[in-house]
């Protein structure tokens, strides 16, 4: 079991946008500057940085900058997490339908 709620919590808060979605998916092609992050996007390079934020404290991505220019990047270990907690809850349910499956197999 999942030893910190509130941080998984955080995770699908954030993943729950879909410009939030649209750029994870861009950061797990790499690493990848604010700017270029903001470019496909019809919004304020403000709201941009306010979608960073919130994958930020979420603990989804890492932002630093370097020189004049903020990158950001994925954190594989959060991604992991949140694919762990929906594994952990498919196989239970698989079981539990394998399990209905044989019970009507055996009614038949």
């Amino acid at each position: 079991m999942l030893k910190q709620p509130a941080e998984l919590d955080l995770m699908f808060q954030a993943l729950a946008d879909p410009t939030r979605r649209a750029l994870v998916d861009r950061m797990t092609q790499g690493p990848a500057s604010v700017s270029d992050l903001a470019r496909p996007f019809a919004m304020t390079l403000a709201a941009i940085l306010q979608h960073l934020r919130v994958l930020e404290e979420s603990g989804l991505i890492h932002t630093e900058k370097e020189g004049r220019v903020r990158i950001c990047r994925i954190e594989p270990e959060a991604l992991r997490t949140v694919e762990d907690w929906i594994i952990e809850r498919r196989t239970t349910w698989e079981r539990r339908l394998d399990r209905l499956g044989a019970l009507l197999e055996e009614d038949d």
